[in-house]
């Protein structure tokens, strides 16, 4: 089991303990279970962090998703279905990244 800093939401305090060996202790935490679509979703918001230095909320999440995944997987719906609640929350926690600044 690997050990990493977490601030009081489970967030990494530092992006470089990110891992996935880490992603899949945050996952079984939050109740998932994951999947090779979770892991398309994880590199997807990583890619996106890494081109605009931020997490993104559900809109620019969806839009990104559909641009490089297709129609299909870029509909909340879908994400919903893979991280249920807030999946720019939940993707962005289980990929190391930062809350999406504005996701309550």
């Amino acid at each position: 089991m690997t050990h990493y800093a977490t601030d009081a939401d489970g967030y990494l305090q530092n992006l470089d303990d990110w891992s996935p060996e880490v992603a899949q202790q945050i996952a079984v935490q939050e109740g998932i279970s994951l999947t090779p679509a979770h892991w398309e979703i994880i590199n997807l918001i990583r890619e996106y962090y890494a081109e605009f230095d931020l997490s993104p909320a559900m809109r620019p999440l969806v839009k990104y998703t559909s641009i490089k995944l297709g129609a299909d997987k870029g509909k909340s719906v879908y994400l919903l279905t893979l991280f249920p609640g807030s999946p720019p929350k939940l993707a962005a926690k289980i990929a190391g990244l930062p809350r999406p600044a504005n996701c309550l």
